[in-house]
């Protein structure tokens, strides 16, 4: 297959799918003429990128899950382990998120919204708050 067949089948883009191959993640064959030529097996790696992807894990993680994946002896726990770290990291950034939606729902609350010039958003932004 080539890339724009491979872009479909996985629903990459072929810039990324280019990525994936420059950064070592796929390795596509290369016929006489210098075309990739993908088969089957990349177009399952590419979808499993996606996937591993779209729950955010790092180009790292995926590269760890993918060797893993690919490991018929490896152990449940090693991957379980890499899924939990990147867990924390999402319970993290909610917390941090949801920091910001208190602080910025507080100063929303206390803006008057109006004609007048004082507005506690900006007095806060300017550390005056």
């Amino acid at each position: 297959m080539n890339i724009g067949e491979v872009a479909e089948q996985s629903g990459l883009p072929a810039k990324t799918i280019r990525y994936y191959e420059d950064i070592g993640l796929v390795r596509p064959a290369r016929g006489e003429n210098g075309y990739r030529a993908f088969g089957a097996n990349d177009v399952h790696k590419l979808v499993f990128l996606a996937r591993a992807r779209s729950l955010g894990f790092t180009i790292e993680d995926c590269r760890a899950l993918l060797a893993l994946y690919e490991d018929r002896g490896r152990a449940s726990a090693d991957v379980k382990q890499v899924a939990q770290e990147h867990l924390g990291n999402i319970e993290r950034k909610i917390a941090e998120l949801q920091t910001m939606h208190a602080t910025l729902s507080d100063l929303v609350t206390r803006c008057h919204g109006d004609t007048r010039p004082d507005c506690p958003i900006l007095e806060d932004l300017a550390g005056r708050g």
